[in-house]
């Protein structure tokens, strides 16, 4: 998610941003709408599913950048302190400003969020020391953490033996996730992202920066090819259904869980959901290769777009990190709005600790479908405006503050 205030910009790198920003919000909505994630039906499960392709898009392209980034200034210790700092700065706004967001409360005793920004903050302090290996060492590194993670699944022993070492809170930020007790008996930080395997994402990208300084054919070419490589490569191994992810679709039970506390089991998910439902906590390859296939389709087909569609999703992608801090506030707002207009008052639901520390709504609160993407809808245009304001003050400004928000 590094952003430079050069005009030198290359203009699909920033549509398809646009695009997984934009595609972040129906999720986010989802959160206040009371909807559960991934079912029961199938519409509520493709709401869920079509917002998988933002974390790895994020992620990827946040080390892209950082090898453009790299390129401009044309020194890697300066490239390393930018990381570094930057990284840091992500982590405390996850903890401070975008805690708040999400809940508007300061219960900072009882929850504490490790999300997407803290992961790609910590992924960026890793990388300010990773930089410095030979490139081809960063691309191999990348690909073998993304790649062979999965052989956790076989280890059980072994990872059951680090859950319950003395370093297993280590060990949750680093691949189980969960609930980590600050100080022992302090407040409780809930890890939902993990930094493998997504470290090896960012690195991925990184290797993958050259590619896009080549001209803008040939980086057509070569997205197009390695999206469709990645995507037939995902069919075939989910097909095979024995490696790269913990949820074998072909033996899905006769009944699942609700992702509710209460309630009855959900029926048996069909076949071709339970295809595509792979995991994301962690991330597994099978995940992976579903996501950044069509992330580099869509990054090829961005080569030379125009038109108001491709102008306006380019706002967003121009001012990633901005658009992130201001969308949970507004999503936030307006379910506050939508509860005061359907209940004559603001449910006090939507100030507990969203979004893991009280999923399950009250009764009568759940959205339908259709609100939830109509208040997306809304949320979309509220913030077309102050995005497209901020990325016209960026160019041509020489602020550092600028390559930090």
């Amino acid at each position: 998610m590094s952003d430079s205030t050069s005009s030198s910009r290359i203009t699909s790198l920033d549509i398809v941003r646009g695009v997984v920003m934009v595609l972040m919000a129906i999720d986010h909505v989802r959160v206040y709408s009371g909807l559960p994630a991934g079912g029961p039906t199938s519409g509520i499960f493709f709401t869920r599913w079509i917002t998988h392709f933002v974390a790895p898009a994020f992620v990827f392209l946040a080390g892209t950048s950082a090898y453009l980034y790299g390129q401009r200034v044309g020194d890697k210790r300066k490239l390393a302190r930018f990381l570094l700092t930057r990284g840091l700065w992500l982590v405390l706004l996850e903890l401070t400003v975008i805690r708040i967001a999400w809940t508007f409360n300061f219960d900072f005793a009882n929850y504490m969020l490790a999300g997407v920004i803290w992961m790609i903050g910590w992924c960026m302090v890793l990388m300010s020391a990773i930089v410095f290996l030979p490139h081809k060492a960063i691309a191999a590194l990348g690909v073998a953490i993304i790649a062979l993670h999965n052989v956790s699944n076989f280890l059980p022993g072994a990872m059951t033996s680090l859950r319950q070492s003395s370093v297993a809170w280590l060990w949750k930020i680093l691949y189980f996730g969960g609930e980590i007790r600050l100080g022992g008996d302090g407040p409780p930080l809930l890890v939902l992202f993990v930094l493998i395997p997504w470290i090896g994402v960012m690195a991925a990208g990184y290797a993958f920066g050259p590619v896009m300084q080549l001209s803008p054919e040939r980086r057509r070419s070569i997205c197009l090819r390695l999206g469709m490589a990645l995507i037939a490569a995902f069919v075939v191994l989910r097909a095979l259904d024995v490696y790269g992810d913990p949820r074998q679709w072909s033996k899905v039970p006769a009944v699942q869980p609700t992702a509710q506390t209460q309630g009855p089991p959900r029926p048996q998910m069909p076949k071709p959901l339970a295809f595509l439902n792979t995991a994301k906590y962690p991330a597994s390859l099978s995940f992976l290769l579903m996501t950044l296939g069509p992330m580099f389709v869509l990054l090829g087909l961005a080569e030379g777009a125009r038109g108001r569609v491709a102008r306006f999703v380019e706002v967003f992608g121009r001012v990633p990190f901005f658009y992130y801090l201001l969308h949970i506030p507004v999503i936030h707002l307006l379910a506050c709005i939508v509860s005061l207009a359907r209940e004559g008052s603001v449910n006090p639901w939507l100030f507990t600790n969203h979004p893991l520390g009280s999923p399950q709504a009250p009764d009568g609160y759940t959205w339908g479908l259709w609100l939830l993407y109509v208040v997306w809808m809304i949320a979309i245009v509220l913030l077309y405006f102050p995005s497209r304001w901020y990325a016209r003050k960026k160019i041509g400004s020489s602020n550092r503050i600028f390559s930090y928000l």
